[in-house]
């Protein structure tokens, strides 16, 4: 069992969920910084006295990952291996009275926007000259870049508005301070992200204001791609299309969660568009910007969803032929409009619909990869892994999509640069190849 000693106190950072929770745990690594503790993130030698979980909330599987990560914690506590132990994000700030009855040991639960406090309950000041500042936590070269928070959404299956509440969008000042200093700290790929990236700018200047944003961030001196994700279909900013076309540093690459495709699901869901606006848009961003790669998110099982719906959703993938793409089932969550609807499909009614969206996805995937056999691909490479150099190009995001890999034993690549790749082979989900230059 430890003991206090008046060693300094180190902090462990681990995150759960998403990209926008990663930029969270960043801005609180670097006030942590500044204030002179020792911090990790992810701590591989498990040394901290003091433990700070950064959950998520989103559906039932991210909530029991969150669950048992403070469970695991909370019993470290109590065998005297960490001294001191906090929770914030997502599932804090939706559960925190529950949380707090359940899982005593915990020494205090913050929420989504008590960063100050959460640096007050460690003693230490939050520092607003470092708003715009933080220390990445993923490789140097890429960055993710929240341009705003929360949304005004009103869909009827997500509780994101009760967990990050309204919209607000960053300054364009803001952002661009912000990439200027991930740039000087060697960030090549800007990866812009959102609950609703297409929403920016309405707040602070009366209109949407997404293609200006991409506009002056595409202009920064250093930045080399720029990545846009969570885009919502209903009233999509068409001028953004335009920007993404005409700049070179812009990738060919939208993430727009379309949730469903049948009338009957759109009208249930909230989602304030219809099959045939759908169909329109995806055909519109191919017009715009001919070659680009459209990743979509999409939901089985949602209460009401029938074989029909169901049929036409399938049938929606195979027309529109998505380069990438991912299905969640449906998780009913409390404080939504969904979660007073009766859950009527069983959980393996909506995994076999969801595994057949992915069988389909999957050969989708392999002829697309296919097409790319011959070509000379820009390649950003991340990490080195089981023999390969692994890398990406302008058509697939960090962690989620495709990826290219090159015989480390007969190719060499500095991790964090660009090379050009000649595709020789292809997979499912993964191209092979060699650097040409």
């Amino acid at each position: 069992m430890k003991t206090k000693t008046l060693k300094k106190d180190k902090i462990n950072i681990i995150t759960l969920g998403c990209s926008k929770n990663i930029v969270d745990s960043e801005v609180l690594y670097s006030q942590l910084k500044a204030n002179n503790f020792v911090v990790e993130h992810e701590s591989e030698t498990d040394d901290a006295n003091i433990v700070i979980i950064n959950t998520c909330g989103f559906i039932d599987n991210a909530k029991e990952e969150s669950i048992n990560t403070i469970v695991r914690w909370a019993e470290a506590k109590e065998a005297g291996e960490i001294e001191k132990l906090y929770v914030t994000g997502c599932l804090s700030q939706r559960y925190k009275p529950d949380l707090e009855k359940e899982i005593t040991e915990v020494d205090q639960y913050f929420g989504t926007t008590h960063l100050p406090q959460l640096l007050q309950a460690l003693g230490a000041d939050y520092k607003h000259e470092l708003i715009g500042e933080r220390v990445t936590t993923t490789p140097a070269h890429y960055a993710y870049l929240k341009i705003s928070e929360g949304c005004d959404r009103p869909c009827s299956f997500c509780a994101i508005p009760i967990m990050r509440g309204k919209h607000v969008s960053k300054s364009f000042e803001q952002i661009e301070a912000e990439v200027k200093g991930l740039v000087k700290n060697g960030t090549k790929e800007i990866l812009l992200i959102a609950q609703d990236s297409t929403f920016y700018g309405l707040d602070l200047y009366g209109e949407r204001k997404l293609a200006e944003l991409l506009r002056r961030i595409s202009d920064i001196e250093g930045v080399e791609w720029i990545r846009l994700h969570y885009a919502y279909p209903s009233q999509f900013p068409l001028d953004a299309l335009e920007v993404m076309a005409e700049r070179d540093n812009i990738c060919k690459y939208i993430d727009i969660p379309l949730q469903h495709v049948s009338d009957n699901m759109l009208k249930l869901m909230r989602r304030g568009i219809t099959t045939k606006r759908t169909e329109e848009l995806v055909q519109t961003i191919r017009e715009k910007v001919p070659g680009i790669a459209i990743r979509t998110t999409l939901i089985a099982g949602h209460p009401g969803e029938t074989e029909q719906d169901f049929k036409d959703l399938l049938e929606f993938v195979k027309r529109n032929r998505f380069d990438r793409l991912g299905i969640f089932t449906y998780s009913h969550e409390e404080g939504t409009y969904s979660g007073t609807l009766v859950d009527d499909l069983p959980q393996n009614v909506k995994e076999e619909r969801a595994a057949m969206v992915m069988d389909l996805q999957q050969s989708i995937s392999t002829e697309i990869n296919k097409t790319r056999v011959g070509q000379v691909l820009k390649v950003l490479f991340d990490r080195k892994e089981g023999g390969y150099f692994i890398g990406r190009t302008e058509f697939d995001s960090p962690e989620v999509d495709n990826e290219v890999l090159v015989d480390a034993s007969t190719n060499y690549v500095r991790l964090g640069d660009f090379a050009n790749v000649l595709i020789e082979s292809a997979e499912d989900f993964d191209l092979f190849g060699k650097v040409i230059s």
